[in-house]
Formats: structure tokens, sequence, C-alpha cells
């Protein structure tokens, strides 16, 4: 059985289980990660079926990845970042939507140790707040992508910060992050970032219901 959609240069770079994330566990992952330590690229996303094991695999044994996907892995945890973040410092971009084990401890954590990110994504995550997103501004100066949809405890002064530390950014999302207003945002229209935000009066809908 095929478990992954693999891209063949003189060894394999990319592999992709996305498309297995019904079935595929670690009993059928580790392996292929151990036989395939070169990998740049991999994508692990909605693989709800395994667990930390195969993200600690990955950083154990491929130190040149450079972009993660896990959305929706909701079995990643502080740990398994912590040991993607010691041994992958070179992350260039990961997705970790919805993970929603994760709190600012483990995002600042991983902010420190991977200073080329570029593209980050902690969307539809409640535990993140300020402090994470400040770590990440503050660190990863090289940012160009930041997706904080359904952030809820997200706030203006972290936004300012985005806009301080990061120059290179181009695009923004904080759709339903409602404790961001358009007095941290001026900033970064002024350059022209793309941002997703909730329309005017949908945002006032929604602060009507609180």
């Amino acid at each position: 059985m095929q478990i992954m959609q693999i891209e063949m240069l003189q060894v394999i770079q990319n592999l992709s289980v996305q498309n297995c994330s019904d079935w595929v566990t670690d009993k059928e992952l580790l392996p292929v990660i151990g036989q395939n330590q070169h990998l740049r690229r991999m994508d692990m996303r909605g693989c709800v079926r395994l667990t930390r094991h195969s993200l600690v695999a990955v950083s154990l044994s491929c130190a040149q990845l450079q972009h993660l996907g896990l959305a929706h892995c909701e079995w990643v945890d502080s740990l398994s970042i912590r040991s993607l973040a010691d041994h992958c410092g070179g992350l260039r971009s990961i997705d970790l939507t919805a993970c929603r084990q994760l709190r600012d401890e483990a995002i600042c954590y991983l902010a420190r140790k991977c200073l080329k990110m570029r593209s980050l994504s902690v969307a539809v995550n409640a535990n993140v707040t300020d402090v994470a997103v400040e770590e990440v501004a503050k660190n990863c100066r090289e940012l160009e992508q930041l997706d904080l949809t359904g952030c809820l405890r997200v706030r203006n002064d972290s936004i300012r910060t985005v806009a301080e530390y990061c120059p290179k950014l181009h695009t923004l999302k904080v759709n339903h992050c409602h404790n961001v207003t358009e007095s941290s945002l001026d900033a970064l229209r002024k350059r022209a970032v793309q941002i997703d935000v909730d329309p005017p009066l949908h945002r006032a809908l929604v602060l009507l219901q609180v």
C-alpha cells in the first residue's frame, strides 16, 4: 500500500502522508523517516492517528527540514515541539493550525530556536496569547506570513510588536481575533501588508454578543 507522495531528486526531499491521514500510524511512518534523513519538506496535516513519536523521529532524523505541515494534529505537544526546535533550527515554515495542546511556552521556544522562520500558523488555538506572538516577532525577523486566525486572546499590543520587528511581513491573518482592532493594523496597512480580518459590521455584531 502506498503511504506517501514522493518527489525524487537524488534523494527523497519531499514527503507527504496527508492523503493517508485516516489510517497511517507511527508503525508505518517511523521506518520511512529513518530511511530518509534528507527530508526538507514534510506534510503530516490531519494525520490524527500519529503520535508525538513520529514528530520526535522527524526532528532527530531530518536536521535539514525546512517546511513542516502539522495542521489538525492535536497530538502535537510541547515536548515534540521542543525536540523539533532543538534539532531543526533551519525551519522556514510550520503550520500548527488547531494544534490545541500547544501553549505560549512551546511557541516561544520554537521562535527562539528557529530564527529563519518565514511562515507560521498558530491558528485556531485559544491558548496562544500576546506573549507568544511578541516572542515570534522579536526573534523571527525574516517572517513573511503569520496566521493568527481564531487566536481569541491575541490583542493589539502584539500586533504592534509584529509591525515593529517584522519588516518583511506581507500577509497577516487575524480573522476572529476580536481583540485586534484597526488601531494596531494601521501601520501594517501603510506598508501594504495583506491583512485578513473580519469586516467591521461582523466585528461589531460579535462584540455586541459578548
